[in-house]
C-alpha cells in the first residue's frame, strides 16, 4: 500500500510492506506495517533499491539477542525522501539519498577531530531502536517491530536520522548506487584511508566476496604491485582478476598453512593484509600473512561466532599492527559525496559487483543465494 505524496501538512503515519524477521533464521514474512512520521531531525525516505549485505545475513541468523524481534533488516539502500521532521533542514521533498549505518553530527568529539569516523552521537546502532528516542518507527498491529543499524531498508518506507543519510545526484543509477552505502565503500576505505595502501606494494585478501573484491580494486589503484586473493570458493578466480587480484589461492587446495605460501610468494611477508571473511581465526593467519616490521592486518569481517581475536604477542613485538576499519573510515556526509562521484565518473567498478536482481516479494531467494554462497550482491527492487 503506497503513500500519498507528501503535502505541507505534517507527515502522518503510513501503511507499507515490509520483510519482517520473526526469529532468528526464519523466512522474512511480508507484513502490513505502520511507519510512524519523521520525528525531529528525522526523514521518512521511500526505498527505491537495496542490498542484501552479509552483516544483514549474520544478524538475521544470531540467536544472541533473541530479544530484537521481530525486526526489519536491510542497511545498503537508496532512496527518496518522501517526508522530513522538525529541524530538518538538509533534505527536502524529493530528495535522492543513499542510507549510511553509521552517522556524522559533524559536532561531537570524533566528527571534528578528523581522525575518525565513529560519531558519538549516531554511531553504529545495535539496540533496534532509533538514535534519538530509543523507539521505534515500524508496528504491526500495535506491536514495535526492530530496527536494524537505525536503518531498515527491507521495507517500502524507512524512518533514519537525518544524519545517516547522504544526498547524491539524480542522474545516478539507484540501483547500483546504493552498494556504496556499505559494502563498496568499506572495501575502498580499508585500502586507501585506513592500511593507506602503497604503489609498489603487495596485498593479501582473505575473501573475495564484495568487500574484498572492492579492497582488491582499492589496492589496484593504488598501484599494488601483487594482489594475493585467498577463497575457498574456486569460482572466485576469475572474478578476482577483473577486480585486480593477481594471484590466487584457494586454501583447500594446499597441503601447507595459507600463510607460509603467501610468505613465500611475498619474500617474507605481504606488506598489507585484510581479513573480509568475518572469521576471527583468520585474522591470526592475516597477520601471520604479513611481513616483519611494518605488515599491517586490517580486519573488516563481522564475526557470526567466536567474537574474541587471538594472536601471539610475537607478531606484534616485531612490527606487524593489526587495524579494526568500519565503513572504510569514511565520515558518511563529508566523503561518500566523492566516491559517488568517482563512480559516476567509472572512475571505480560498482556494477560487476551485482550478480541478481531480484524483486521485493522474493527477498528471501537473496537470502539463500547468500547462505549458499552463489551471489555477491542481490539488489532488491521496490515495486515503483
Amino acid at each position: 500500500m503506497a503513500a500519498a505524496v507528501a503535502s505541507s501538512s505534517p507527515p502522518a503515519a503510513i501503511t507499507c510492506r515490509a520483510a519482517v524477521a520473526w526469529g532468528p533464521g526464519q523466512p522474512l514474512v511480508m507484513e502490513e506495517v505502520e511507519v510512524a512520521p519523521p520525528g525531529p531531525m528525522e526523514i521518512r525516505v521511500k526505498v527505491v533499491s537495496t542490498s542484501v549485505c552479509r552483516s544483514d545475513v549474520t544478524a538475521w541468523q544470531s540467536k544472541a539477542q533473541p530479544d530484537l524481534f521481530p525486526r526489519v533488516f536491510g542497511h545498503e539502500a537508496s532512496g527518496v525522501v518522501e517526508s522530513v521532521g522538525e529541524g530538518v533542514t538538509e533534505f527536502h521533498v524529493g530528495d535522492p539519498v543513499l542510507t549510511v549505518f553509521i552517522g556524522e553530527c559533524k559536532s561531537c568529539k570524533h566528527c571534528v577531530s578528523g581522525k575518525s569516523n565513529m560519531c558519538q552521537k549516531l554511531g553504529l546502532e545495535r539496540r533496534g531502536v532509533m538514535h534519538s528516542d530509543q523507539k521505534t518507527r515500524f508496528s504491526v498491529k500495535g506491536k514495535p517491530v526492530y530496527h536494524y543499524c537505525a536503518v531498515s531498508s527491507f521495507s517500502e518506507y524507512t524512518v533514519v536520522h537525518s544524519g545517516c543519510a547522504v544526498k547524491v545526484s539524480p542522474t545516478v543509477p539507484m540501483d547500483r548506487v546504493c552498494l556504496l552505502s556499505c559494502g563498496v565503500s568499506a572495501g575502498l576505505g580499508a585500502a586507501w584511508n585506513v592500511a593507506n595502501v602503497s604503489q609498489g606494494s603487495s596485498v593479501a585478501i582473505f575473501g573475495l566476496g564484495t568487500v574484498g573484491l572492492s579492497v582488491a580494486q582499492g589496492a589496484k589503484l593504488r598501484g599494488a604491485s601483487k594482489i594475493i586473493g585467498v577463497d575457498t570458493n574456486p569460482e572466485k578466480e576469475e572474478k578476482g582478476k577483473a577486480f585486480g587480484v593477481t594471484d590466487f589461492i584457494n586454501p583447500d587446495a594446499l597441503t601447507e598453512p595459507v600463510q607460509q605460501v603467501i610468505k613465500r610468494i611475498t619474500d617474507g611477508g605481504a606488506d598489507y593484509s585484510f581479513e573480509c571473511v568475518g572469521d576471527t581465526g583468520i585474522v591470526s593467519t592475516a597477520l601471520q600473512s604479513c611481513s616483519d616490521g611494518w605488515g599491517v592486518t586490517v580486519t573488516l569481517g563481522v564475526p557470526k561466532t567466536n567474537p574474541e581475536v587471538s594472536a601471539h604477542y610475537g607478531f606484534l613485538l616485531t612490527g606487524r599492527t593489526l587495524k579494526g576499519s568500519l565503513f572504510g573510515g569514511w565520515r558518511p556526509k563529508s566523503d561518500l559525496p566523492s566516491l559517488v562521484d568517482k563512480y559516476a565518473d567509472k572512475e571505480i567498478q560498482v556494477d560487476d559487483l551485482v550478480t541478481h536482481d531480484i524483486a521485493f516479494g522474493d527477498i528471501n531467494k537473496s537470502l539463500e543465494l547468500m547462505l549458499e554462497n552463489k551471489c555477491l550482491r542481490c539488489v532488491i527492487h521496490m515495486p515503483q
